[in-house]
C-alpha cells in the first residue's frame, strides 16, 4: 500500500468528518475528544475545524482516506507549531503514512517560521510515540492527564526543533 498526501479545503468538511469519525472510533484513548462528542458537532462546526488558520492533511490509499493531521499555531502563542488529530488507520500503519502527515505538518509549520513543532502522545500508544521519536520528537517534560473520566490515560508532549 502506497499513500499519498491530500490536503483538505474549506469545503472539505464532510471528508474531515468522517475521516475524523473513524479515527475516533479506531483509537477512541488516543484523543481528548471523544467520538460521541464529535458526532454531536454540526456543519458549522466542522467548516470552522478548516479555518485558513490551520492546515488539514490526509493520506490516502487506494482512493481511502487511512490517515489525518493538523497542523495549527501552537495555543500559548509562543511561535511554536502544534500538531493534532493525526491518526493512522489500522491497515496503513508502518507503511510511510504516518511520516507523510508528519512531513506535511513539519512543511506547513517552516512556511509559517514556527518552531518547534510540538504534539501531545498518550504514553500507551507505544506505535505513535515510536513513530514521533524516529522522527526526532523528543519529550518535553509536559505531562497531563485526560479529563475525567478517563484521567486514568495520561499523555506527554513532545516537541521537533526545526531551526
Amino acid at each position: 500500500m502506497t499513500a499519498h498526501l491530500e490536503v483538505l479545503g474549506p469545503g472539505d468538511w464532510r471528508r474531515l468528518r468522517e475521516v475524523r469519525l473513524r479515527a475516533l472510533a479506531d483509537a477512541p484513548d488516543a484523543f481528548w475528544t471523544t467520538l460521541a462528542e464529535a458526532q454531536r458537532l454540526d456543519e458549522a462546526a466542522w467548516r470552522e475545524r478548516l479555518a485558513p488558520a490551520t492546515g488539514w492533511f490526509v493520506a490516502v490509499a487506494d482512493d481511502v482516506d487511512v490517515g489525518l493531521a493538523a497542523c495549527t499555531e501552537h495555543r500559548d502563542g509562543d511561535g511554536s507549531a502544534h500538531v493534532l488529530s493525526m491518526w493512522v488507520a489500522p491497515e496503513a500503519r508502518r507503511l510511510g503514512a504516518g511520516r507523510l502527515l508528519l512531513d506535511a505538518c513539519v512543511t506547513w509549520a517552516r512556511e509559517r517560521a514556527l518552531t518547534p513543532v510540538r504534539l501531545e502522545v498518550v504514553d500507551a500508544n507505544v506505535v505513535a510515540v515510536t513513530l514521533y521519536e524516529r522522527y526526532g520528537f523528543v519529550p518535553t517534560g509536559v505531562v497531563g492527564t485526560f479529563p475525567p473520566p478517563r484521567e486514568h490515560l495520561t499523555e506527554h508532549e513532545r516537541a521537533l526543533d526545526l531551526g
